[in-house]
């Protein structure tokens, strides 16, 4: 397989888990705190981490690699709360849009730099999956009143946010994957915890443990499956498929709360199938 294409394979991977580590997550914070289903998430897959490389002696990278990959898990911690905050703001749909095109958009746009231009059989692909990232995180809700000025400032911030993230992975990819998954939970949990500190939750701290693990669990996977891609690939063509993971989120959904995706969702979907076979030619 070439390295486009072993990077949208594991991209795709990528987007399959951390879809579902959003849906799991979603579920908790319907019960929870948001912030306590992610944090005790990436409390845990920190612990898991930790034993699994000291369990198996596996050999520390470089402080370059720990660095960039503990400053990519604390910033995009960050960018979560954030978020969060934004979503909770108004109508979510059109604050979605613009956090999960940004969040594919700013490393395609590092990834030119860095890389030099894709082939026109690629930046199609790469123009596919961003048209299948804004129809699928549309969704009719944005219709009357749309979010105020703030959210889709802070929506924007987060999607900033988790492209730079998804750059910071890419720059740390050079050495053992899991230290540096470890490193950058590292990060994760210092960032939630100081959101936690700051800015306790209101509601009951109770309810959110099993769905904050398995969010944390498949989220992990998630971003070590995108590690891997970007070590294989292309950096914007393991942004943009990773970046469909909204699919998977609403996929699932489907399947188990019966929450059925509109046309346009659907039309995103297969778009987005469209790409991802483009991008793998």
């Amino acid at each position: 397989m070439n390295p486009s294409g072993a990077a949208a394979s594991f991209g795709l991977l990528a987007a399959a888990t951390w879809g579902g580590s959003d849906f799991a997550g979603g579920v908790g914070a319907r019960r929870a705190p948001a912030l306590l289903v992610v944090s005790s998430g990436h409390f845990l897959s920190l612990l898991l981490l930790l034993a699994v490389c000291l369990g198996l002696h596996l050999p520390v990278p470089g402080s370059h690699d720990l660095l960039f990959s503990a400053l990519g898990g604390f910033e995009g911690s960050l960018a979560l709360a954030v978020f969060y905050r934004a979503l909770a703001m108004g109508p979510m749909g059109l604050t979605a849009t613009l956090t999960g095109l940004l969040t594919a958009l700013v490393p395609v746009v590092f990834s030119f730099f860095q890389d030099g231009l894709p082939t026109p059989l690629t930046a199609l692909g790469l123009a596919m999956g961003c048209a299948a990232i804004w129809l699928i995180t549309h969704t009719p809700a944005d219709r009357g009143a749309g979010p105020p000025r703030a959210a889709l400032l802070l929506g924007s911030l987060a999607g900033v946010g988790f492209g730079v993230q998804l750059i910071l992975f890419k720059i740390a990819s050079g050495g053992g994957i899991l230290w540096e998954m470890t490193s950058a939970r590292a990060g994760g949990v210092a960032a939630l915890l100081l959101f936690l500190v700051l800015m306790p939750p209101k509601r009951p701290w109770r309810g959110f443990w099993l769905t904050g693990i398995a969010a944390g669990i498949l989220d992990t996977l998630g971003s070590l499956f995108y590690i891997h891609a970007t070590q294989l690939g292309r950096l914007d063509v393991a942004a943009v498929v990773g970046s469909l993971y909204p699919a998977g989120t609403i996929l699932l959904a489907a399947m188990v709360l019966r929450e059925w995706p509109t046309r346009r969702q659907m039309a995103g979907m297969a778009l987005a199938l469209a790409a991802v076979m483009l991008l793998s030619v």
